[in-house]
């Protein structure tokens, strides 16, 4: 029997799959020094974006899915 591989916690914790089998992740750069970034950067920073093709495979297989 093959082992099975186990999912990595920190990746499941931080990303979500989507129903049409995408990876949803949030953006970086949004915990400190605040001040020297612009509203509209901030604003952009809130909004959560998908994974890139050229990382999803990993992800996915990280993920166990």
């Amino acid at each position: 029997m093959a082992n099975k591989m186990k999912s990595h916690r920190g990746a499941c914790k931080r990303m979500k799959l989507t129903g049409s089998g995408k990876v949803k992740r949030n953006k970086a750069y949004k915990s400190h020094k605040l001040t020297s970034k612009s509203p509209k950067r901030k604003r952009g920073l809130r909004k959560a974006t998908t994974l890139g093709s050229a990382d999803l495979k990993r992800m996915l297989r990280s993920m166990a899915k």
